[in-house]
């Protein structure tokens, strides 16, 4: 029987077990893999289940049958998957191959928007494009990913110059200026919001100065408010954001039933299915608002599991970058970190009150082909540069080894 004062001694012990084995674990080459694989898998499965529910009323009304908008992002997941998978078996060479080609073609289709007949007006916004019957795609989504992997390159290529301030703005900055001018020309905020971060963390990550990265935030800051002043529904938004329960029957309607969405689902929720603000209270409840749907039916641990698989891809991408030499991978995979995860902030900042609503959907759980098929795109990415770790590519031929006796063995050599 132990002493007393033997007990703390053992619980440091067990705690310095508990430290060693999760730091074995996190020093195995593979574990960005897993991380991003997992933390993908897990969004994806509860974003599919989110989508069924939230949309399942809307769906009945319009279509009656609960079923077709799930379906639809069942397909735009399978669509989506193999896309995903492919790029997880590119190298960095291809993706800077695809790079001016990516960025030219989404700047294409931006202007596209703009030609009567083939751009498309939703909710006030020309930022869809037709390309005949039934088939829409949102070009600006697609201009996310391009934007990343473009300024990746063009980086990498100047890596040596990069302490002079003029090679870290230009062209960078003008180019990216004239996608973000595209999609504000399309009334599309939320959007170019996201751009703007990009853009602004592309230049974070190669080092510029404080205060040259200063200068743009104030720059930048000073151009979107000149952009919500000029519109009076955005300043609406933004009074609204400010005070959303003094008009909750007008401006305030989507915050006001957000919020009590949220509030309504107390630990654990009111359970799958069993949303009560998704019966036409919520707009968007299956794409801008479906947070506030899993906040309702899920509860407060519903909500937490999902900022914890979202902050878990956020370790994985910042763990890549760091642990690659590669000037593109490491710029790369810190860029689509920082578009996902600035994304998610404008989206639950929103749904939570703390940021004005600019309508864009959640990565990965949102309903919506064209934000989700650049997303799993630049998760294939990360797949990719994640086993171009130091020794990653080792332990994958290591674990395609056969594990049964009486098969052939692939050792090589060295493993004897």
């Amino acid at each position: 029987m132990t002493s007393i004062a033997d007990q703390p001694e053992g619980r440091k012990n067990g705690e310095r077990a508990w430290v060693a084995a999760i730091r074995d674990v996190l020093d195995r080459p593979l574990t960005s893999y897993h991380i991003v694989l997992g933390a993908t898998g897990l969004l994806l499965v509860l974003g599919l289940m989110m989508v069924l529910s939230a949309s399942s009323v809307l769906s009945l009304r319009i279509n009656g049958n609960s079923y077709t908008i799930f379906v639809r992002q069942l397909i735009w997941v399978v669509v989506g998957l193999p896309m995903a998978y492919v790029a997880s078996r590119m190298t960095p060479r291809h993706f800077r191959m695809l790079a001016y080609v990516a960025l030219l073609g989404s700047i294409f289709l931006l202007v596209l928007t703009y030609i009567p007949g083939l751009g498309v007006g939703v909710n006030g916004n020309t930022n869809w494009l037709n390309l005949g019957g039934p088939l829409q795609i949102q070009p600006s989504e697609f201009a996310k990913l391009a934007m990343v992997m473009w300024c990746a390159d063009l980086y990498a290529r100047k890596e040596k110059l990069l302490t002079q301030w003029k090679h870290l703005l230009v062209p960078m900055v003008p180019v990216c200026g004239l996608v973000i001018a595209l999609v504000v020309g399309q009334h599309d905020l939320g959007t170019a919001l996201v751009l703007m971060a990009v853009m602004i963390g592309m230049i974070w990550i190669v080092g510029a100065p404080t205060r040259l990265f200063v200068a743009t935030i104030v720059v930048v800051g000073a151009v979107a408010t000149y952009f919500v002043n000029a519109e009076k529904y955005r300043m609406q938004r933004v009074t609204s954001f400010l005070d959303p329960f003094s008009d909750p029957m007008g401006v305030g309607w989507q915050a006001y039933h957000s919020f009590y969405a949220l509030s309504t689902g107390g630990w654990w929720g009111v359970g799958i299915g069993n949303s009560r603000q998704k019966w036409s209270n919520l707009p968007e409840a299956h794409t801008d608002f479906i947070f506030s749907v899993i906040g309702e039916e899920l509860g407060l641990v519903g909500s937490l599991t999902v900022l914890a698989l979202f902050l878990t891809l956020a370790y994985a991408g910042v763990r890549i970058a760091t642990r690659n030499t590669e000037p593109f991978v490491r710029y790369a995979a810190a860029g689509i970190t920082i578009w996902i995860m600035a994304q998610t902030l404008v989206n639950l900042g929103a749904v939570i009150g703390l940021l004005p609503i600019v309508g864009i959907p959640l990565p990965l759980l949102s309903y919506g082909g064209s934000a989700l098929l650049p997303t799993l795109i630049a998760i294939g990415m990360l797949l990719s540069f994640a086993k171009a770790e130091p020794g990653a590519q080792a332990a994958l031929k290591e674990t395609r080894r056969p594990r049964f006796g009486w098969l052939p063995s692939r050792r090589t050599p060295q493993h004897k």
